[in-house]
């Protein structure tokens, strides 16, 4: 007669659950550190002198004494704030055209893309081979293709349209930049509705525009602010078409943290507290819309 030992069966068992758990959090320890680590580097960096950026140090109040001199040097530190900077009100420009142009384009890319994503889920398109299926495939390939490939094209169309260094020119270029990742992000929430609803608001008098904006909208609306919050964050950090298309009226941002370099070499705690400044918008917007972000993530993730 065979004798099983359930004991030591079920100490087995919780020497590999527990084994199994501390793999897992470990691995996940890990790729957190990978992720913020360099969010820690650019933030301790601005509070660095030039020594302590060149011997590496990392850790402040230990290998190093944090100092304003990245932020002294834009005239956001607290002994510099209340006083006349240029190179601040610089900043406050760049920031305020970063904030335009980038609110704008991810707005009005949400637009469009809903719009489009909801006509290639609710409805069959044939053009000439092509699907409905092909079809988002192509927007989705426009990712593909790197931006330095449109370059010349679009430096000679601005030229020649009078959009060099403006707003409307920025905002259109960061729009079609964003607007195919919305359009797949979209197209997914909304097939993710069943048309049935849409059909009971017909029936109950609602037109088809009714019925979009008074049911259709409320329901994907999580995923709309995640797909408006992805296009910010694309068009926020974008540097290629902003150093290429503007010049002193419509600079944004990433091009003032580019630009942070000497005679004697690269101002890295000016960049960094340039970095920082630039990071922390991004971050406020991400709390405050945390709620509708994971509710839009989590529909796609049940789809």
């Amino acid at each position: 007669m065979v004798r099983i030992d359930f004991e030591k069966y079920a100490r087995g068992q919780r020497i590999r659950w527990w084994a199994m758990r501390f793999a897992v959090y470990g691995l996940l320890v890990i790729w957190a550190f990978v992720c913020v680590f360099p969010l820690f580097w650019t933030v301790s960096t601005s509070f660095k002198t030039a020594a302590d950026v060149m011997r590496g140090n990392l850790i402040p109040w230990f290998n190093f004494s944090p100092n304003w001199l990245g932020w002294r040097s834009l005239g956001l530190s607290p002994d510099t704030i209340f006083q006349i900077s240029t190179v601040r009100d610089e900043f406050m420009r760049r920031l305020w055209n970063s904030v335009i142009i980038s609110v704008t384009a991810s707005a009005l890319a949400v637009v469009l893309g809903s719009l489009a994503a909801y006509g290639l889920s609710r409805f069959s398109y044939k053009f000439g081979h092509m699907r409905n299926s092909d079809i988002s495939f192509f927007f989705l390939s426009q990712l593909i293709m790197p931006p330095v490939v449109l370059a010349l094209p679009f430096l000679v169309l601005y030229k020649e349209l009078a959009l060099l260094d403006t707003y409307v020119g920025m905002i259109a270029v960061y729009t079609l930049m964003v607007l195919p990742i919305v359009v797949w992000i979209m197209r997914d929430q909304f097939a993710t509705v069943p048309v049935e609803l849409e059909e009971a608001a017909l029936v109950d008098g609602l037109s088809i525009w009714g019925a979009f904006a008074r049911i259709i909208v409320p329901l994907v609306l999580p995923g709309m602010v995640a797909a408006f919050l992805l296009a910010l964050i694309l068009c926020w950090n974008e540097y290629f078409f902003a150093a290429l298309l503007t010049s002193t009226n419509t600079n944004t941002l990433p091009v003032m943290i580019a630009s942070q370099t000497g005679s004697q070499g690269i101002n890295w705690w000016s960049m960094a507290a340039l970095s920082t400044a630039g990071i922390l918008p991004l971050v406020i917007v991400g709390v405050v819309l945390e709620k509708h972000i994971i509710a839009g993530m989590t529909a796609g993730a049940v789809k």
